[in-house]
Order: structure tokens, then sequence, then C-alpha cells
């Protein structure tokens, strides 16, 4: 900008600061510089008390596609988008209003009706008696972020192949749904898998049973919509869900379902012909929970193929051994605590550039006495339930700290050690003591332990965000776990002090169906965001050149390594 515009641009500002009577002109001058530096770099309006706009930067005229003219004397109502509700507006004016500031994001339309999306913070211009007179408006343009936002959560809650909504979703829509009915309303949960599919596949192709699993998903949605939701579950296996039928409509509705799969699927002008096995679960008598639900569907639909192609089964209550099973598990597990049964195994962390291990993730197994190592998938949901999942954390924290002690003693190179933190942790006070405690009695340095959270813990990102800036005070490094197999705000990445972001196992598992396109998209955004990257459940070689050729830096899998006792981790550093 040359001097005779930055003049004018100079007295724009002093003619607004005249019409509110701004004092002092050196705070005046002050006040210039900045916002001409703000012109240069960001989307910048200032208003009245009153919310009329007074002033309009030339980029907030160019991502509205207003001229100035326009804008002026207007309010910001000339671009509601419509998006947000009445709340969001009150809830923003009750901030400003009493002179604090405010920030959030604004999905904003243009003249022409396009729509864009702008993080914007309002600060407002106080008088001597401490009431706003003024306020000023600083935005910026996070479009593009929003729709990379917008595509990853679409891929996360949609089958790639098909376009069904996924497990995922299934998980996410039902349990907001159970969480939310009364007493008297009724859930179906109808497992279907198609018989001998696994044939088609192998003698056709995968390509053929992937038009033919397209095929059968489109008849499926088609035919039930505005009657049930219908998900792929992966594989040749779909849910579909029937809310608030009676038992004779869930019964006429697999009627339906076997009868779509008695008329041929076409390929090539061949046809192909189907069976089913159909497993059902019903809520309330089945249980009240997704996990319940879905065991009980799958149980029932093995029970079905048992009974021969084409059967169906409802599942037969069988809670009391269920429930007798987790007792028993419970009270195993307290013993288990006071034994210290557990012992840690450690996966490497692999530089995939070199091919060296730069760090292990620490994953805990319960030693039984009698049935031997058990996984944590079999007894940590139980710990979260009951409670014991804190001294089992605190056992895990010990643990590692002294192994990373003994690894420095016995001469080797810096091993960090990354540890899964149960959500139920952050409901607690103590933690961040904890883990501090444990850091200074081993003598170790913080950046050697990395603490993985998973997505769940965005669910109440206020005491989440607080809790993380407490142990991002301790030197410790963090993860996101498994991450998109929830819903992870970009908001939140960029509020959230995260070090690096885990791609789920499941991401990897589907690199050949889907080319790989989400997780590339996922380690562009990670970089973007000064993010780093690790890849979960490497298992062949052709998912790790994959990864190395979206530039992914750190992996851990099988193909590396399984999950294996401290002691043996220096013999691997020599092998690997």
């Amino acid at each position: 900008m040359n001097e005779s515009n930055r003049r004018n641009h100079e007295m724009q500002y002093l003619n607004i600061n005249k019409l509110s009577n701004q004092p002092s002109p050196e705070l005046i001058k002050e006040m210039i510089d900045i916002r001409f530096a703000l012109d240069q770099s960001t989307i910048v309006a200032i208003t009245d008390q009153k919310g009329t706009i007074i002033y309009a930067n030339q980029k907030f005229c160019d991502i509205s596609k207003y001229k100035k003219e326009e804008l002026i004397g207007q309010n910001h109502r000339i671009l509601n988008s419509g998006y947000h509700p009445k709340s969001f507006f009150k809830n923003m004016w009750k901030t400003i209003g009493i002179g604090e500031v405010w920030s959030g994001e604004i999905k904003n339309m243009a003249k022409d009706g396009s729509f864009y999306w702008v993080h914007t913070t309002i600060v407002p211009f106080l008088n001597e008696k401490g009431r706003p007179y003024q306020y000023i408006s600083i935005r910026y343009d996070i479009s593009e972020l929003k729709k990379l936002e917008e595509q990853l959560i679409y891929h996360s809650y949609h089958d790639e192949l098909t376009g069904l909504p996924n497990r995922r979703c299934f998980n996410e829509e039902l349990n907001t749904w159970l969480s939310m009915k009364s007493q008297t309303n009724q859930l179906a949960i109808i497992f279907l898998d198609i018989d001998r599919f696994k044939n088609v596949t192998d003698t056709l192709g995968h390509s053929k049973g992937d038009y033919l699993l397209k095929s059968i998903s489109k008849r499926l949605s088609r035919h039930f919509n505005g009657i049930a939701d219908v998900y792929r579950f992966g594989g040749d296996e779909f849910t579909i869900v029937v809310k608030n039928r009676s038992l004779d409509e869930v019964k006429e509705i697999t009627r339906r379902v076997k009868a779509l799969f008695k008329k041929p699927f076409t390929l090539h002008n061949n046809p192909y012909y189907f069976s089913v096995s159909i497993g059902i679960s019903l809520s309330p008598q089945d249980g009240s929970d997704i996990e319940t639900l879905v065991k009980k569907a799958d149980i029932a639909m093995y029970r079905a193929k048992e009974a021969g192609n084409n059967s169906v089964q409802f599942f037969k209550n069988e809670a009391h051994e269920t429930l007798s099973k987790n007792m028993k598990i419970e009270s195993a597990l307290r013993q288990a605590i006071e034994k210290k049964e557990f012992i840690l195994h450690y996966q490497p962390l692999v530089d995939l550039n070199n091919q060296t291990i730069i760090g292990v993730e620490g994953l805990i197994r319960w030693n039984h006495p009698t049935l031997g190592i058990i996984p944590p998938s079999e007894f940590i949901p139980i710990a979260e339930e009951t409670g014991l999942i804190i001294p089992i954390s605190e056992w895990v924290l010990d643990a590692a700290c002294q192994q990373i002690q003994q690894w420095q003693d016995s001469g080797l190179p810096p091993i960090n050690i990354a540890l899964n933190l149960s959500p139920y942790l952050f409901e607690i006070d103590g933690l961040v003591e904890t883990i501090q405690r444990m850091i200074q009695q081993y003598e170790i340095k913080p950046k050697l332990l990395e603490l993985e959270i998973t997505e769940s813990i965005m669910q109440d990102p206020d005491r989440a965000l607080f809790i993380l800036k407490e142990l991002k005070s301790l030197g410790v490094s963090l993860s996101i776990d498994d991450f998109g197999t929830g819903y992870s705000s970009l908001s939140y990445l960029r509020r959230f002090p995260i070090d690096t972001l885990k791609i789920d196992r499941s991401f990897i598992e589907d690199i050949k169906n889907d080319d790989g396109v989400l997780v590339e998209t996922i380690i562009m955004m990670a970089t973007n965001l000064g993010l780093n990257v690790i890849a979960e459940g490497i298992e062949t070689k052709e998912q790790l050149q994959f990864l190395m050729d979206v530039s992914c830096p750190i992996g851990q899998g099988y193909l590396f390594s399984r999950p294996i006792p401290g002691e043996d981790i220096p013999n691997l550093f020599q092998k690997l």
C-alpha cells in the first residue's frame, strides 16, 4: 500500500473515532497502526453499540461480495445464513454486551447466495463507564478447513464402497437414540449375513464382488427408505434398525428382506442368487445398550446359519449368563490388582523412512494364574464400568516409568513409551498429580512419556482442555488414539495441545478398498495443523509402501513386531 492510500486509510479510522468520541490522540494513533496491520491480514468490521456497521475493510467486501456502501449502515443480519439458531447470536450479544470478548466460528452467506465460514473474534470498546460504545470484529476465512472437516466426517460415518452409513454411524446414532428414548420405545436390530458370499468373490474376483455388494446395498436402502435404517457393518454383513414397531411388524420386515433376495442380482447379464442368514435382538428385553444388542443379534445370526441358509433367529435371553460372567471377572480383577498379576508388553513405534525404532507403545496384559494371558479387550470395559480402571491405570503408569528408568540405567538410548489413558480418568481428580509424582519418583524426562487419549473426551471439551493443558505443562507428549473412529472437530484440534494423531487401524485395513483416500486426507490435514502422525496396524508390505509414498512419518504393527516383554526390546533394536 502506498503512502497516499495509507493516509486515506488513516483518515477513515480518524473519522470513525470522531463519531464515537474516542479520547487521547496517542491512543487513537496506536489503534490506527494496529488496525492498519489487521486490515492487511484479516477481515475487519467495526459496528456501533447497536451492531450497525460503520466500517468494513476490503477483505470483508471481497469475501461477502458486497460493496462497502452496501455494508455501511447495515447490521450483520445481512450475512445471516440461517445455519445458526437464534440462541447462538443471543449468547454472543450477551457476552459482548457486558464488555467481554467473544470468539467462535460462524457460517455466513455472501451476496451471491454462496456460503463461507469465518473464525470470528469480537472485541468490545468500552467507554469511561465500562460500557461498549462500538465493537471490532476480526475474522479469518476457514471455509477450506470446514470443507475438509465435512469430508472427513462424511467418510468417517459412511461406507466407502456402498455409501451406506457405517458401523461408526450406527453406534453413534443408536447410542443417542437409546439415551433419549422412553421406556415404551421399542428397537429391533436385524443382523444380515449373505450366505457363501466369499465363494462369489473367490470365483469372480473382488471387483465383481464389490459390484454385487453395491447392488445389494441399493436394493436394501431403496426398499426400506422411511421404514427402517440400513447400515453396512463390513464385508457381507448389513444391519437393519427398526424403531418403534411391533413384533409382528419386525417379522414382516424380515420376510420382506428374504423376498428381496429371491430376486436375482444381475452382473454382465448373468443372474446371481443369494440367501441370507438373519439374527434379531430386541430392546428393551434383550438389553438397553448397543454393545449388548449387537452381540446378541450376532449370536442369533450365527444360530440362523447353523439352522440353514435363509433362516431367521431371534435371540434367546441369556442375560443371567452374561451378568454372572461379568461378576466373576470383576471379582478376579480385584484380586489381580492386589496380587499384581498385570504385565506390560511393548510394541515398537518405527520411523518409516529409515526403519528405526523411535519409541514403543505400552500395552497391558492380565497374566491370570490359571487362564494365562488375557487381552485388555476382555477386562478393560468391566474395569471402566466398576471403577477398577483407576488403580489399574496407576499401576500401568508406575510400571512404564519404572521401565523407562531401567532402560536408561542399562545404557540404552532414550526410549519414549506411549500409554493409553482411559476417558474415565478425566472424570476424577488427581490424574495430573499422580503422573507428576511418578515422573519425579523415577527421575525420568517427561518427554519420554506420551499419553494417548481417545476422541470420546471431546464430549466435555472444556474440562478436557483444562486437564490436557495441565498435562502438557508437565512436559509430556499428547496424542489422539484411534483418530477418525469418533468425531473430532477441527476447532478442537486447533484448541487442544495435541502433538500427534494416531490413525486407527481400520483405515489402514481399508487402504486396498478405498485407495487410501481417507488416510492420505488425515495425513495432509495433520501436516497442515503442525501435528505428527502415527499409523497403527501395519501388517503388509503394501500398506507400508503406501504410507511411505504419502509421507507418513511413523508406524506400528505386526509387520515390524508384535507386542513383546520389556526385556526383549533391547534385542529388537539390533534386529530392526
